[in-house]
């Protein structure tokens, strides 16, 4: 079913039409001849027609309405054909029944449904009054989107009546192949993504083969999971999609990367109770005095080797823990949830001692990234929120084996700084004179719906600085400048060719 919206857009889009597409796979029909023959009524046509409609026949007057372009799209006064032929069934020549409905309608609308109309013509009989009998597979296809989708043919003026009809109105419309329909759809799912839509329309761009959309919806979690968390928003996140979002590396980090565990602490929490209806601010205190009692009854069992915890193994594993286990009060935190089992910690544990030790004896920094690639899969995600106009300074540390790196904004630019400071007899790498860094900087603007209004980015530099010096990374329009904004890096300590020099 997914290929059957994607080709009907890029159809659409290309400008070719096809009246003869293969019927959906998500429906049954029977197809034949009603008993009861009905007397079939003229539509009123107002008061110019009066005159005429004795001496035309219903089928003549129907066609008197109708005329087709050469792409075989029905032009009629919309509002009169929808409330008369829809709705009242006027002059219907065909009937469909579904779901426990029968609509009277009309073959030379139905034509614009690639479905029916490789029904009509494989039928060939014209002359009987019709009745098609669709059985319905798609649990996501109810009366009233049917019922939409069917009326589309009928008035091209769509309105939805609330966001959350739509994916149910894709649905129907994949099904019967209204491409004008779908397009719609797409267009109108793309407009109203916000947090009580983007889960469900990114299920059904997934289902029904809207790459746009989906790819749309994809990016709108990344930039809102962390900037504009959400009660609601966390309970429709799936394992599998959260899973993709702390993946990236495109993830809008607020602070550091023991927020990205946090975040997933607290979805995990929802996730397991759906029924808690705090605010925003009482969910991370919940989430700890849950876990915490859980943990009173299991012992030294960690959470996620339980019984309801195992399945959300595959998130916390993909989590950027070489950040996050490198200072004390990670690592308390970490420990006291006791979520991660004790064999993840001691192999994660012991490679931070042999990182500590490769700095301090080696003068080694960090992990050796050596390409763009490998940077996008082990970088640091960090972020900060500028409320409002104003000099502002701030210092991301991923531990004492490098340096802090110090940024500085102003209305004008963002300037990195490379930010002395030395612990006294203990050598510490943080005293060395020359840093190497991999990083991506992106300023970012959001409206009220969570949509990007203003974004710029420096895309993957490399940049070398020394004790103290201050570097431009980015300059500033002072007048383009929309507050509160969001300043976003990823970055990595890169060893040196010769650290001796």
């Amino acid at each position: 079913m997914g290929s059957v919206g994607s080709q009907l857009l890029r159809r659409r889009e290309s400008g070719i039409a096809d009246p003869c597409p293969e019927p959906g796979a998500q429906a049954g029909t029977s197809y034949g001849s009603d008993n009861h023959k009905r007397r079939r009524r003229s539509p009123s046509l107002g008061p110019e027609s009066e005159n005429s409609r004795s001496h035309l026949d219903p089928e003549d007057n129907l066609q008197q309405l109708v005329s087709r372009n050469h792409h075989k799209k029905v032009k009629l006064a919309s509002e009169y054909a929808y409330q008369t032929l829809f709705l009242n069934g006027d002059s219907s020549d065909i009937k469909i029944r579904a779901l426990g409905k029968e609509w009277c309608l009309h073959k030379i609308f139905l034509c614009q449904s690639g479905y029916f109309a490789t029904m009509l013509r494989a039928s060939g009989n014209e002359s009987q009054e019709d009745v098609i009998n669709l059985e319905i597979n798609d649990p996501n296809i109810d009366v009233d989107s049917l019922h939409f989708a069917l009326g589309s043919l009928y008035n091209h003026d769509y309105v939805f009546r609330e966001p959350l009809q739509v994916p149910g109105v894709l649905a129907a419309a994949c099904l019967l192949q209204v491409e004008d329909l779908l397009y719609q759809c797409d267009k109108n799912m793309k407009e109203t993504i916000n947090e009580k839509t983007v889960c469900g329309y990114y299920a059904a761009a997934e289902t029904y083969g809207l790459e746009s959309v989906k790819t749309r919806c994809f990016e709108w979690l990344l930039h809102n999971l962390m900037t504009h968390p959400s009660v609601e928003l966390f309970k429709e996140l799936s394992i599998d999609l959260m899973n993709q979002l702390i993946s990236s590396s495109n993830l809008l980090v607020m602070q550091k990367e023991i927020d990205v565990y946090t975040t997933v602490k607290k979805w995990m929490f929802l996730r397991l109770n759906p029924t808690w209806n705090g605010t925003t601010s009482q969910l991370l205190v919940n989430a700890n005095n849950w876990f915490s009692r859980h943990k009173e009854h299991v012992g030294n069992i960690a959470f996620l080797e339980t019984e309801r915890g195992i399945a959300f193994q595959p998130v916390f594993k993909n989590l950027r823990f070489q950040h996050i286990i490198c200072g004390q009060v990670s690592i308390r935190v970490i420990e006291r949830d006791a979520l991660i089992p004790s064999q993840w910690l001691s192999s994660l544990f012991k490679q931070q001692w042999f990182t500590w030790l490769r700095a301090k004896l080696c003068r080694e920094i960090w992990h050796r990234y050596t390409n763009e690639r490998e940077f996008e899969k082990g970088s640091m995600r960090c972020g900060k929120m500028i409320v409002t106009d104003g000099e502002y300074a701030w210092r991301w540390s991923v531990s004492n084996f490098c340096f802090p790196l110090c940024v500085i904004f102003t209305r004008n630019y963002i300037i990195f700084k490379q930010h002395t400071f030395t612990h006294s007899g203990d050598g510490s790498v943080c005293s060395y004179p020359l840093r190497k860094i991999a990083f991506r900087l992106t300023l970012a603007h959001f409206d009220s719906s969570g949509n990007l209004s203003f974004s710029k980015t420096t895309g993957y530099q490399i940049l070398t600085i020394q004790n103290d010096e201050e570097q431009v990374v980015m300059e500033l329009d002072s007048t383009a400048l929309s507050f509160p904004c969001y300043i976003f890096c990823n970055f990595l300590f890169m060893p040196l060719e010769n650290p001796e020099n």
